[in-house]
């Protein structure tokens, strides 16, 4: 189950009714559609501030946002790698659960190692 995160000073989370990610700025009181492109992005999974970043575990791979979720841009799309499920940070290095397995980044999630 995802979790609500934090992104500058915004709170976030997956409503997975109808897939999409939602913010908050009354913390959790009420909420918006922050985005909606399910048919880009496949299904959200989960969410991870890191950085600068919102990351996005979805079904069709690992996508970034720069907006606070407004928009995500695809950083890791190879099929190989499975459906990412969660994503945990551990300073800079990523891990994610996949349907492949664990796996674990060093270069913020634009490739994968298994662990």
């Amino acid at each position: 189950m995802p979790q609500i995160i934090n992104a500058g000073g915004e709170l976030l989370r997956i409503n997975p009714n109808n897939n999409t990610i939602e913010s908050s700025i009354n913390g959790g009181r009420s909420w918006i559609i922050r985005c909606s492109d399910s048919r880009s992005y496949g299904t959200f999974a989960d969410l991870l501030p890191f950085g600068r970043e919102v990351l996005a575990a979805t079904n069709k791979g690992l996508y970034a946002s720069s907006n606070n979720g407004r928009s995500f841009a695809p950083r890791c799309i190879n099929p190989s790698y499975g459906h990412f499920i969660n994503l945990q940070a551990q300073g800079s290095t990523l891990l994610a659960n996949t349907t492949q397995g664990l796996l674990y980044s060093t270069n913020g999630g634009r490739s994968w190692v298994r662990r």
